[in-house]
């Protein structure tokens, strides 16, 4: 277990499941003590007591719907009540959607954009001040689709999109104050996203389009995202496949055009064919 993060507050937004609860456990194993965030809130506090009673840390669990500035505001503010400042913060909080544009009511785009940009930006603001002092590290969860837009998913793009470009500034603006700035993008992951992903109306999609069972772990991709703010790395690209695509889509970007059509025309009810 290394010792950079023992005693570190660490707030993660979206905590109760997937990568969000999995971050809780790897950066408990290391020490840190958490500030969980999440809409459902009995659920999270059941996760922070077993944390806190499997890792010997302490854990706060704080409901929060990070698409509200307000409660962003309050989970940091209870952070610092707790803690007295913060150290790590991980914005993983998200949601995706699976439709194409052309039937999409709008109002699925203004909610992924409040959540997955808006919470990252928000979260992000309210900390800032005492990631600063702390000389710490803010970090989004994005999405190799914050580099190459994805059929079907273009709120989610946009978003990926969007919290890539204020990361990437924040870090520039930041090079000589100490503060270290990171973009994780898993690959493909096995979790809920893809069942609670939005459908062309908001509705809740309620099952995965995709064969996970070749996917990453929601564990794989949280001790990569430790490890990294222990080595206070600027970008993770997860996957042999991620990686791949992004070097060939500033390579070849027509032909990874084709690449990506036809990798989600062999989805599950395909939405291009």
């Amino acid at each position: 277990m290394s010792g950079v993060l023992l005693n570190k507050t660490v707030i993660i937004t979206g905590a109760s499941c997937g990568i969000g609860l999995a971050c809780a456990e790897v950066f408990a194993r290391h020490g840190a003590n958490l500030v969980l965030c999440a809409r459902r809130y009995v659920d999270l506090c059941k996760i922070a007591q077993s944390i806190e009673k499997q890792h010997g840390v302490r854990a706060v669990a704080v409901q929060c719907d990070v698409a509200k500035e307000s409660d962003c505001r309050i989970l940091v503010d209870q952070a610092i009540a707790t803690f007295g400042g913060v150290d790590v913060l991980i914005n993983n909080a998200g949601v995706s959607m699976r439709a194409l544009f052309i039937g999409l009511d709008l109002d699925v785009l203004h909610r992924l954009m409040d959540v997955n940009f808006w919470g990252t930006v928000y979260c992000t603001k309210y900390a800032m001040a005492e990631l600063l002092r702390s000389k710490g590290s803010v970090v989004a969860v994005s999405s190799i689709a914050g580099y190459r837009g994805l059929p079907g998913r273009t709120g989610y793009s946009a978003s990926k999109f969007a919290i890539n470009g204020f990361m990437e500034s924040l870090r520039v603006e930041n090079l000589k104050t100490g503060l270290h700035v990171m973009v994780a993008c898993p690959g493909f992951t096995a979790s809920n996203i893809r069942q609670t992903a939005l459908n062309g109306i908001g509705n809740e999609q309620g099952e995965t389009s995709m064969d996970e069972s070749k996917m990453m772990s929601a564990e794989e991709v949280a001790e990569r995202i430790v490890h990294g703010v222990i080595r206070r790395k600027r970008t993770l690209v997860m996957t042999r496949q991620g990686k791949l695509a992004v070097l060939m889509n500033k390579l070849l970007p027509a032909w990874v055009d084709r690449q990506v059509y036809r990798l989600f025309a062999q989805e599950k009810d395909p939405l291009v064919k």
